[in-house]
């Protein structure tokens, strides 16, 4: 890239990160340190505002960067993802919001512990909470490295390390300091850039075809060198039965997932009623609903105006063909244009995954202090001390994930997305919906539940294609490759739900009606909630 790309976007991301932590720095000096405030944000969001802040958390690197590369390489069986992680919404919005909100008051651990012995539940949920807010961290941490090594005309390793650290480092400012109400207002803020820039890059494809779609797709199918086959499925999911049940395992991971995701949860709890949090999450429909319909033209123009080959040539993965579309799009490497569209979205990009390792890193952070070190204390944590820890855990999570970042950094971002959304599909869905409408659920199952889908689905992940024994997987060298899906969902979901059905019709505890009767009302009215 020249250095006119890299001194406007690096101004422009610099000027994000100024006015991010400028609102950091004022919400730090306004707030009181109670744990409502850093964990919920004093539950003084509007749904609105909180509506936008779930699209903020939920538009990420994975799908800015990550579904279009995927919908650009491999056409049609990238669009499952679009559809996956819209469709989830349903679940979430009959199932999970109002209920969580009535329910819990800070994590999913508070939803299950209402009717359950504490410490083990605790104890498992935030484990399982904080392993899925660190793959999801992961996503995000492959995605800064994928895009400054564009930035910065280069894939030099130390370039790309340095840019993880200098994220993690960000994201723990924000969430130390900010806690809930600064990392909501950045999440905000940062869907407002995302979908203003979606949207240009969207007419921009449109008008270079005339408006018509049929030809977009046509000229995508021509470029990709495969012809109708990528716009049929079955290019990546249909060359064999292995390749056809990773695509129904991918499926499940993303419908499911979701509602096990702990900084989606989170944010219901920032609003200051169950209907708030029911019209919240209707707002962020409507917002992420356009958003993955922009993505799918997006997709097809990057493989329509770029070319799946020169994708391919930028970042193997395909993180960078939003990037490179930009660059077509405002008139080639050399333009004016060019240069300012591709240094917005680069800008753009930076602010997503920024926002969102926020969001997941508070959510990660929450469930150190408020489950696991208050569960572990043989006295209850003060809130005060809880914070503390909150903000010491933020450190070591972020550590974890750079490290992890650095790792994986060859691996396509919606695809590590993916593997969260397994792992968050198999421990936590399971529990939560025992939870909420099994009247017999007892506190094994619970343990059970958490345990049998989360160890299965971490289990079946090393010992598949992604770590060892295939050229593209983190350990090339090595072979000690067993499980022949790139995703566990389908076998671990499963797992995870019969773990905790078995759990429980093992266990000798008398399941308490009194604290069912008591969570039922409250999830179905609202009554004694936080």
């Amino acid at each position: 890239m020249t250095g006119d790309h890299q001194t406007l976007a690096l101004f422009l991301f610099s000027a994000f990160v100024a006015v991010t932590l400028a609102i950091t720095t004022w919400v730090s000096r306004n707030r009181h340190g109670s744990a409502e405030e850093f964990y919920a944000g004093g539950r003084l969001f509007s749904p609105m505002e909180n509506g936008f802040a779930i699209a903020g958390d939920y538009m990420s690197a994975a799908s800015f960067l990550g579904v279009t590369g995927l919908i650009a390489l491999f056409g049609y069986d990238g669009l499952l993802y679009v559809v996956g992680f819209l469709v989830a919404w349903l679940l979430v919005l009959f199932l999970v919001a109002e209920l969580v909100r009535n329910c819990g008051r800070f994590t999913l651990a508070d939803v299950v512990a209402a009717r359950m012995r504490e410490r083990p539940v605790r104890i498992a949920a935030g484990t399982s909470s904080v392993t899925v807010s660190v793959l999801y961290l992961v996503a995000q941490m492959v995605g800064a490295g994928s895009l400054v090594a564009l930035l910065l005309g280069g894939t030099s390793a130390a370039a790309r390390a340095w840019t993880v650290i200098g994220v993690g480092a960000l994201m723990v400012i924000y969430v130390s300091l900010g806690g809930m109400r600064a990392t909501t207002w950045i999440q905000i803020v940062k869907a407002v850039l995302l979908l203003s820039g979606t949207v240009a890059l969207t007419v921009l494809v449109l008008l270079r075809f005339h408006g018509d779609l049929d030809r977009l797709l046509l000229t995508a199918a021509e470029r990709s060198g495969q012809g109708d086959a990528f716009l049929a499925p079955g290019l990546k999911y249909g060359g064999d039965w292995t390749a056809r049940f990773d695509f129904i395992s991918l499926g499940l991971a993303l419908v499911l997932g979701t509602a096990g995701l702990p900084h989606i949860l989170s944010r219901f709890y920032t609003v200051p009623t169950a209907r708030a949090a029911r019209r919240s999450v209707l707002w962020s429909i409507g917002l992420i609903g356009g958003f993955y319909l922009m993505t799918i033209i997006l997709g097809f123009g990057a493989a329509a105006i770029v070319g799946p080959e020169a994708v391919r040539g930028s970042n193997a993965a395909g993180n960078t063909a939003v990037p490179l579309l930009a660059l077509n799009l405002g008139g080639g490497a050399n333009s004016t244009g060019g240069t300012v569209l591709f240094a917005i979205v680069a800008a753009v990009a930076f602010a997503t995954i920024l926002a969102v390792v926020a969001g997941i890193t508070l959510a990660s952070s929450a469930s150190v202090a408020h489950d696991l070190y208050a569960s572990l204390r043989r006295r209850r944590a003060k809130p005060r001390s809880e914070v503390a820890v909150a903000r010491v855990a933020s450190v070591g999570i972020g550590v974890v994930a750079i490290a992890l970042g650095l790792l994986a950094r060859d691996l396509n971002v919606a695809f590590l997305v993916g593997l969260a959304f397994a792992v968050a599909a198999s421990a936590n869905l399971p529990v939560l919906l025992y939870s909420l409408f099994w009247r017999g659920f007892t506190t094994r199952g619970a343990v059970w539940a958490v345990y049998g889908g989360l160890v299965p689905a971490l289990a079946l992940v090393v010992l598949s294609p992604v770590v060892s024994g295939s050229p593209d997987s983190l350990f090339p060298a090595v072979d000690f490759q067993y499980f022949p899906l790139q995703n566990p969902g389908l076998v671990s979901i499963p797992l995870g739900f019969l773990a905790g059905w078995l759990g429980t019709v093992t266990s000798a505890e008398v399941p308490d009606e009194a604290k069912h009767a008591e969570t039922e009302v409250r999830a179905l009215t609202g009554a004694g909630a936080a």
